[in-house]
């Protein structure tokens, strides 16, 4: 398990020093909400180029904060690399839940990161009488493909631990 200050201080890195600051101080001092914020903000300021896994890693980071919805589309919009990357965003605004899994059935499954071999993280949502997706994910799943099966469960507050069964099987 990757330690979340050591994803943390890297993501600090890819910003010029006084923005890196900024958001290393967010953190020490426990607002990291504020600090994710920051950090995309300054990614987009300063036409930082990050890789697919970063850019994952910080949708992670921002799910496990409670920002994830927050900063989406900004995260979308940050300037890519360029490179191949063995896992990929791959929600988007226009992303519709997949057809229901077996296991999942009493769920909305939504893609979220895909890795290179075809295996996707999701999360499984309850949906709202209004229509909308519960704020927070009763489960995330990792995938074979998009069609199934599933082939681990975690509950709703594992997304972190998700991520890494999906990037380091």
């Amino acid at each position: 398990m990757i330690a979340e200050a050591d994803v943390w201080n890297r993501f600090v890195s890819l910003l010029p020093d006084d923005k890196g600051y900024e958001v290393q101080v967010c953190w020490d001092i426990g607002e990291q909400e504020a600090g994710l914020d920051l950090l995309v903000s300054g990614l987009l300021e300063h036409r930082v180029a990050i890789s697919g896994t970063t850019r994952a890693e910080i949708s992670v980071m921002a799910e496990v904060w409670g920002m994830r919805r927050d900063i989406s589309s900004r995260l979308l919009a940050c300037r890519g690399d360029g490179l191949p990357s063995p896992v990929e965003l791959v929600e988007r605004p226009t992303t519709t839940p997949l057809a229901t899994l077996a296991e999942l059935a009493d769920f909305l499954v939504v893609p979220w990161i895909r890795h290179s071999s075809g295996r996707l993280l999701t999360r499984a949502h309850v949906e709202e009488p209004w229509g909308d997706l519960s704020l927070i994910p009763e489960h995330y799943a990792v995938l074979a493909s998009p069609q199934g099966p599933t082939l681990r469960l975690f509950e709703s507050f594992s997304a972190r631990e998700a991520f890494e069964a999906l990037a380091h099987p």
